[in-house]
């Protein structure tokens, strides 16, 4: 049997849920919108400004404004985001999350044991097993996976563990 043990954190967290936002095509359009039309339409509201009143200076001071908005707004949005993402977890499910997390491949279930307790999932209930960079992620359904985190893996194999449940996943589901 393969285990593993590594610390879950809040970043990873994050990371987790930016990385699904960044392939949802609604919000992405609002951000682009956000961060060109609102721009747009100050530069209009700038040069209507200049061209009936004639002053340059405020006409200057607001495209800097609409330039400022587009280079600023998609940080303030994703600010935003990453409090909305923690905001969702009360106290005590945030303690029960983060901390030392330890898997072990079962015969019929991914055993996991973390702060908020133990689990076991069964392998036909799973998706796949997603390779980043940082990162390996194991699916449980389309939304939600379990995250580990590279850097912070304590000990194991994580090229094996990984590798075996994935093979687990393909062989039961």
């Amino acid at each position: 049997m393969f285990e593993l043990e590594y610390e879950f954190r809040e970043k990873d967290l994050i990371h987790f849920n930016e990385l699904r936002l960044k392939n949802n095509i609604e919000l992405q359009q609002n951000i682009r919108k956000s961060k060109i039309l609102v721009p747009g339409i100050m530069l209009l509201i700038g040069m209507f400004y200049y061209s009936y009143y004639g002053d340059m200076m405020t006409t200057a001071y607001i495209t800097l404004l609409a330039i400022g908005w587009g280079v600023i707004s998609p940080y303030v949005m994703k600010m935003d985001m990453r409090r909305q993402f923690l905001e969702r977890y009360t106290t005590e499910e945030k303690e029960g999350m983060f901390g030392l997390h330890t898997l072990k491949i079962e015969q019929d279930y991914l055993s996991e044991k973390s702060p908020g307790g133990k689990h076991k999932t069964p392998w036909k209930d799973m998706v796949r097993v997603d390779y980043l960079e940082d990162y390996v992620h194991i699916f449980i359904d389309m939304d939600s996976a379990i995250i580990i985190p590279i850097e912070t893996v304590k000990s194991g194999d994580l090229n094996k563990f990984s590798k075996q449940a994935e093979d687990m996943i393909d062989r039961l589901s």
